[in-house]
């Protein structure tokens, strides 16, 4: 994550928008920050219900656990009202797009060498690729097939040129909750909701609902008219 952090100030640098620490940036940064670990934790909790009820029943404040898709939609939100508060009307994600493509590919090389320590192993496969992860079962490397999907993803519309700005990172988040909803069926549900579905698919479709039209309306817009 400081390398995708990095990567962002160098971007905002690149397109002249000053620093991290720059009076409208530095607001976007606090509110991302804060939006991505509610987000984090909230996500986690809805895919795992039991560990919710746990920390209900025990009135403890510990929360385990972590969500890539609830920081990501946690970090939007954030964002959004930081701008609202900061009186910020451009679009603020598209510098946004490679570092976050960088830091989750990282993020899943750690979750990858856990293994059986953490939850975003797959489903056993009779594949030639499967990964015994210690439990003498070859499994689906579902974190390898993220970090193919997400730098595939970060560069293809990092070197994208979009008339419409902002629309990068909303395909990239559109794209991204596409794929965890598949990718999910390769993975152990821990807790079924409707339709044998995860919280995680089920909230990955909510939020695909909620989005869809934003990124329609931008890729509908307009290209803007240089100014002479």
């Amino acid at each position: 994550m400081a390398l995708g952090a990095a990567m962002w100030r160098g971007s905002l640098k690149r397109q002249h928008r000053g620093g991290a620490l720059a009076p409208g940036n530095f607001g976007v940064l606090v509110g991302m920050l804060l939006g991505a670990a509610i987000g984090n934790k909230l996500v986690f909790l809805i895919e795992r219900p039991d560990v919710a009820l746990a920390i209900w029943q025990h009135a403890t404040l510990t929360f385990p656990g972590q969500s890539v898709v609830g920081g990501l939609l946690g970090g939007l939100i954030g964002v959004e009202i930081a701008k609202k508060f900061t009186g910020q009307t451009r679009s603020t994600g598209d510098a946004m797009v490679l570092p976050i493509a960088v830091g989750l590919a990282i993020g899943r090389v750690g979750c990858f060498l856990a293994g059986l320590h953490d939850d975003t192993y797959g489903l056993p496969t009779t594949l030639p690729w499967g990964v015994d992860f210690g439990d003498g079962m070859p499994r689906h490397p579902t974190q390898l097939y993220e970090i193919a999907v997400v730098l595939a993803l970060g560069l293809t519309l990092h070197r994208a040129r979009f008339a419409a700005p902002g629309l990068a990172f909303k395909l990239f988040l559109s794209a991204y909750l596409l794929w965890r909803f598949a990718v999910e069926f390769l993975k152990p549900v821990p807790i079924a909701y409707p339709l044998g579905l995860s919280g995680i698919q089920w909230t990955c479709l909510v939020a695909l609902a909620a989005y869809t039209p934003l990124v329609l309306r931008a890729w509908r817009r307009p290209p803007r008219l240089a100014t002479p």
